[in-house]
């Protein structure tokens, strides 16, 4: 958060900079005059106590202007639950995992099983899918979200899929427990309107040349429209790199998780695309304190419909899940 740290004329300046430092904060001046000095207290800042920069020795006082975000900042520390499962601070990471784009019912079917079987608790897949070239496959739309929705009920899923428009919200809404909003669609204030007024619990992915705080605004879009809850998802934000194709930014991760407290996981299919780096990264994502993580899995990456290079081998998939999540208990006859 931003302080204006006002300082009594008479003050020793460079020693209260110098608390004011030691506290984390990052400092300038902001104005200078008879009236006394002051600091700005930059918003990337440390988490300060403001009492205790009130109790600094010659500190006049300390004004804190209001939050841009007052919905997103009222449920630091909550989970958002989606349908009885609790995804967030205080909660153990969470599996969400399935095809880029469901590409038929038996598919994701197999898929579901696997996911289910390996302590996922989230399918995931594209029925409505957005694509860079209209020549690709974009996804079997309303079809491919009953499969989603059949094959999750039938091994104890959720559901998450995308929206990507405004015509489809009310059918993707009454399938999905946890209704996407990607990359593209950050800043569709006009969508995230429309799926916030069916008090959807919402998946949003940043934008790939997002900034925290238009993120956190975004979401903050969507809880003022009546959205139920909100989970953020770090997929990798504009690089200039051509080797990683996004930079996966965990320190948003940590500063949101930790600082923020606000439930969020990572995608790290879409950061870098390319399953090579899929595990190490997802290692990373936990430990810098992703609540869950977002991938891509395919039982035949290399004939994927879309983004194969980008997806796990059911066995890959498998082992992650074995080495980072907590497995179901077995079930004895």
């Amino acid at each position: 958060m931003e302080l204006i740290i006002t300082i009594h004329p008479d003050a020793d300046a460079n020693h209260i900079r110098g608390q004011l430092q030691d506290m984390g904060l990052w400092i300038q001046n902001f104005e200078s005059g008879s009236a006394g000095h002051a600091f700005l207290s930059h918003a990337h800042s440390s988490q300060a106590n403001i009492e205790a920069v009130r109790t600094i020795d010659g500190v006049v006082d300390v004004l804190c202007p209001s939050s841009t975000v007052p919905l997103m900042e009222s449920m630091q520390g909550a989970p958002c639950t989606v349908n009885e499962l609790s995804i967030g601070p205080g909660q153990g990471p969470v599996l969400m995992a399935g095809p880029c784009t469901v590409e038929s019912e038996g598919l994701v079917d197999e898929i579901a099983s696997i996911v289910a079987s390996s302590g996922g608790r989230v399918l995931r897949g594209g029925a409505f899918k957005p694509r860079t070239s209209p020549y690709s496959f974009a996804g079997h739309g309303e079809q491919a979200l009953t499969w989603l929705r059949t094959a999750a009920d039938r091994y104890g899923l959720k559901v998450v899929t995308e929206v990507m428009s405004e015509q489809v919200v009310d059918r993707v809404c009454a399938i999905a427990d946890l209704v996407q909003i990607g990359s593209r669609n950050m800043q569709n204030y006009a969508l995230l309107r429309a799926v916030g007024a069916r008090n959807a619990t919402v998946l949003l992915k940043r934008g790939r040349a997002g900034t925290i705080h238009e993120w956190l605004s975004s979401a903050e879009h969507l809880l003022n429209a009546g959205a139920a809850g909100v989970v953020l998802c770090e997929r990798g934000i504009q690089s200039a790199d051509p080797n990683t194709r996004n930079l996966l930014d965990l320190g948003a991760v940590a500063l949101l998780s930790h600082v923020h407290q606000t439930p969020v996981i990572v995608d790290p299919s879409h950061a870098l695309g390319r399953r090579d780096l899929i595990v190490p990264l997802s290692r990373a994502a936990l430990a810098a304190g992703a609540h869950g993580l977002l991938l891509e899995v395919h039982p035949n990456p290399q004939q994927a419909l879309s983004d194969g290079a980008q997806a796990l081998d059911m066995d890959t998939f498998q082992k992650l899940a074995r080495e980072l999540f907590v497995q179901p208990e077995s079930t004895n006859d």
